[in-house]
């Protein structure tokens, strides 16, 4: 049978504190061109991959006691995440060869899937950016659409407050809130990212919380009157200056708390008191658990798209040598938009 050289990025050892660049490897070994007919498996192409935040939890020895932990990397094997791929040979009767789809693969040239319903799909929708379903067509912008319409159930004139917001959710969020009618302000952490908040996503304002020396004073300088919904995406300090900002009957829908994936010792959120005096209620969510809904996000977004009323950005990084460092940087703000990498542009 003949086979290709498959490069892959393997986790050297578990990780603790800040991942480094070293922490990934790039290794290579022998792929069968050919998978066996009747196998319910697939040989894809991988043609991009997500860098997302969620997979610094997956560098951490298994725990126990944290659900975070539970699907870690095994040090010595490829990494896996999200990505889209093509299919070069199929044993699975819904997927062909030339299929083009989107879900979970390992970070490689080369995969060997399962094709499982709400974690594979199959891409419909190619007048886009294949690349786009590895955010606004993908798990992020589902992230993005459940998050704000299911935890958040907003309300027109309400005000919206969005942390990392330029990143691969948080733009989206802003982007929904305001054709809400909502009020909406993110904080990122450099001027170009502001600026992209105010003059490309429509925020009605944005601030560089590396500049502020006080985030309370910020959050109370931007929403005079208080926030009605926080879409949480970096926790610690932040999460404590928009509680204490909050209106009553606030939501906050906790999507990540990237702030807090490296260190060994989280920082502790000291107002949550007033969570009861004002009533407020704080949702964690996984988009994961709403994929059965994917078709309805597409109806949703898709028209958007089509029509210029909703814009993405994309910081793409060329090549798998390149991945260890795509995705190591968003943890240091590297990225501006939605941080991937192009693995392979051919199609053929």
């Amino acid at each position: 049978m003949a086979t290709l050289i498959n490069k892959q990025v393997v986790l050297r050892d578990y990780v603790t504190g800040f991942a480094n660049e070293s922490d990934l490897v790039i290794t290579s070994t022998n792929v069968d061109l050919r998978v066996q007919k009747g196998s319910m498996t697939a040989l894809v192409k991988n043609l991009y991959l997500s860098c997302d935040p969620y997979m610094r939890n997956r560098m951490r020895k298994p725990d126990p006691l944290s659900p975070a932990s539970a699907q870690s990397f095994t040090p010595g094997k490829p990494i896996s995440g999200l990505g889209v791929s093509k299919v070069i040979d199929s044993g699975h009767p819904d997927y062909r060869e030339g299929d083009l789809l989107w879900g979970a693969v390992g970070w490689e040239e080369y995969s060997v899937i399962t094709p499982i319903p709400n974690l594979h799909f199959k891409i419909q929708h190619t007048n886009f950016p294949l690349s786009y379903y590895t955010g606004l067509l993908g798990m992020p912008g589902m992230t993005a659409y459940v998050g704000f319409y299911e935890i958040c159930s907003p309300k027109k004139g309400e005000t919206v407050f969005v942390s990392a917001a330029s990143g691969a959710v948080g733009q989206l969020v802003g982007q929904f809130a305001k054709m809400m009618g909502c009020y909406v302000v993110g904080s990122a952490g450099s001027k170009e990212k502001v600026d992209l908040l105010k003059n490309k996503f429509g925020f009605d304002d944005a601030f560089n919380y590396k500049e502020e020396h006080n985030l309370i004073v910020a959050l109370k300088r931007c929403f005079p009157q208080g926030i009605d919904i926080y879409f949480e995406n970096v926790g610690g300090k932040m999460l404590d200056a928009v509680i204490l900002n909050m209106r009553p009957h606030g939501r906050i829908a906790a999507c990540g708390m990237i702030s807090q994936y490296n260190l060994q010792n989280p920082e502790g959120v000291y107002g949550l008191s007033l969570i009861t005096y004002k009533r407020i209620r704080i949702e964690g969510f996984n988009c994961f658990d709403y994929f059965h809904k994917y078709s309805e996000f597409l109806e949703f977004v898709v028209p958007l798209l089509s029509e210029g009323k909703i814009t993405y950005v994309e910081d793409v990084a060329d090549g798998l040598e390149s991945a260890p460092a795509a995705l190591v940087g968003l943890f240091h703000g590297k990225n501006v938009g939605k941080q991937l990498v192009a693995v392979s542009r051919d199609l053929e």
